[in-house]
């Protein structure tokens, strides 16, 4: 390709970033602000629970439905780059419907357990767990599919009304129309189902190819000797195992950014650490949720750049990623030396003390966390998934080892040590598998 459709395509990066950027940015804070005020409006023990409820929900869709949204956007990306037709969504559907399947089989065979052990016997939070998982099925197809497509700004208001939705409920709690537990979890039910009003503009937007003109592409592909993943990337088979090596990583990262207070929650003698330990991994949870805008136009972006070949601009493009999210994270580390613990006092209230030094430490694991996550787009781009997801494997298991051990005496700052250390290796690894 010539130095004119380079400068298109980083353009259209660059532009789509932007604008996810400025949709997500409002997205993480209404998000923020969604656990500020439910902490505010029920009582620590009940506040845990939502953060619990809040926390599987988000592990389970994450592990679950990525897989597909990454598959979709890759593979629509690249067959836009090389001029195909549009790509079948047989496979990613029929994916999708398997994984939102299974769960809901595993969800009915362990209600006992999750409706006593995890919710305490709270059966309004187990179903709005089983609802809005497979609620989030659609979501994360159609958001696949927008990134995909480029249109970022309907995926960017997709997550928007998600989030404000979502909001919406503790704040009426608040204001004293909703009361209690039920009415603030109804929200993280509620926020998938609703943000759908986004597809019909969507698919307005989309010229739908004949069949002949599919047939046609197809056939002058293969006539070009095309072997690239754009031709053959809606067999059940490649399509199952990137969707694999996605689920393995998409696992491993919510491990490292769960588990921690999963762990404290089921070991730590205070009941309501597990609530400060969430409190404190917000600091990365926030950025993580807006580097989601980075994320979902870099890989369409780099899956196009690798199926034309620009080496330069595929560097260049993580280059500049890191090199933002650096200054980014050394921004956050110092601004929470200084203010850290008056915010998160201001914001959360308590009594719990949250050290300046640990809460700075959480900052730079942030930073390696979401330099990570580029990393990871440039092997998926580039069909690396499998060693990428070996990479997130190993630094998962060493989180969780770590934690497991009492190296260090205070279980909230053995949190903020752990996830830095973790997210630093694994930063490492994906770094020498970017390089080779």
């Amino acid at each position: 390709m010539g130095a004119s459709s380079s400068s298109a395509g980083s353009s259209s990066y660059g532009r789509g970033a932007r604008i996810l950027s400025v949709g997500i940015a409002v997205t993480g804070l209404v998000t923020f602000a969604f656990f500020a005020v439910a902490s505010h409006v029920l009582d620590e023990v009940d506040y845990k629970a939502i953060s619990l409820l809040w926390s599987v929900v988000f592990v389970v869709v994450s592990v679950i439905y990525r897989p597909i949204e990454q598959l979709l956007s890759r593979s629509i990306a690249e067959r836009r780059a090389h001029g195909l037709a549009a790509h079948s969504l047989r496979t990613p559907l029929l994916l999708q419907a398997c994984f939102a399947l299974v769960f809901l089989v595993v969800a009915l065979v362990f209600r006992e357990p999750l409706e006593d052990d995890v919710f305490d016997g709270a059966t309004t939070l187990y179903w709005v767990l089983v609802g809005s998982v497979l609620a989030y099925a659609a979501s994360y197809f159609a958001r696949g599919w927008l990134a995909g497509n480029q249109q970022f700004a309907l995926y960017g208001g997709l997550v928007l009304v998600e989030s404000s939705v979502r909001f919406l409920f503790p704040l009426l709690v608040a204001v004293g129309l909703f009361s209690g537990q039920s009415a603030v979890a109804m929200g993280i039910l509620a926020a998938p189902l609703l943000s759908l009003v986004v597809v019909p503009a969507a698919l307005s937007r989309t010229v739908r190819p004949s069949a002949s003109a599919a047939d046609a592409d197809l056939a002058d592909a293969e006539d070009a000797g095309e072997s690239s993943s754009a031709v053959s990337s809606g067999s059940l088979r490649e399509g199952g195992q990137f969707a694999v090596a996605v689920f393995l990583v998409m696992l491993a990262e919510q491990t490292i950014i769960n588990a921690p207070v999963l762990v404290a929650d089921a070991t730590a003698s205070d009941a309501a650490l597990a609530g400060f330990v969430f409190n404190a991994l917000l600091i990365a949870r926030a950025p993580l949720q807006l580097f989601q805008a980075i994320q979902t136009s870099l890989l369409p972006h780099l899956a196009s750049l690798n199926a034309t070949s620009d080496r330069s601009e595929f560097d260049r493009a993580i280059r500049v990623t890191v090199l933002a999210i650096a200054g980014f994270a050394g921004a956050c580390a110092l601004g929470l030396l200084a203010l850290g613990p008056w915010v998160m006092d201001l914001v959360f209230g308590g009594d719990y003390d949250y050290g300046r030094v640990g809460l700075a430490v959480v900052a730079l694991g942030m930073g390696f966390h979401l330099a990570a996550g580029t990393l990871n787009q440039a092997a998926l781009a580039r069909g690396h998934q499998r060693t990428a997801a070996g990479a997130w494997l190993f630094a998962a298991v060493l989180l969780v080892a770590w934690i497991a051990l009492p190296i260090v005496d205070d279980e909230l700052v053995r949190v903020e040590t752990g996830y830095a250390l973790s997210t630093a290796v694994l930063c490492a690894l994906l770094a020498v598998i970017y390089r080779r």
